[in-house]
């Protein structure tokens, strides 16, 4: 089947999504940060392009609340840029996801992607795309994952 389409995010699944992300605002909210009801819609849609770009089927609401919970206290968002670089951070996600074959585990990869982004990238989500899997997970020495040969 070369069109996934059939298998992106449909209208159950967008609401879901979009359920997900308004309940992220009252934990945001501490942070000075929300989302719009135009900014969850556009985030969704995001998720559907990420997968569709990069072949891959997921069902549920996807990793949206995840980084939210561990991107919202960073330094380096502001309400101003909070929405698109969740875009960017989502997309960012998928891509690790596919270079490394699926062998980070989701917690582990969104953790590694969070330091970065606080740590050495400071902020640049630039600094952040530029890194390999294995580069992301070299603050944690104790990986559970193994690169492909």
């Amino acid at each position: 089947m070369d069109d996934l389409s059939a298998l992106i995010p449909q209208p159950d699944q967008m609401q879901a999504a979009l359920a997900e992300l308004a309940e992220c605002n009252a934990l945001t909210a501490g942070w000075g940060l929300s989302l719009s009801p135009v900014q969850m819609r556009m985030l969704a849609e995001c998720r559907r392009s990420a997968l569709r770009d990069t072949g891959r089927v997921e069902f549920g609401g996807g990793v949206l609340k995840q980084l939210v919970r561990a991107f919202c206290a960073s330094p380096y968002l502001d309400q101003e840029n909070y929405a698109d670089t969740l875009a960017q951070l989502q997309a960012l996600f998928y891509h690790f996801k596919q270079e490394s074959h699926d062998r980070i585990p989701d917690d582990e990869l969104i953790a590694a992607m969070a330091q970065c982004f606080d740590g050495r990238a400071q902020g640049a989500l630039d600094a952040l795309a530029g890194l390999t899997p294995e580069e992301l997970c070299v603050p944690d020495r104790e990986a559970r994952w193994e690169p492909a040969p």
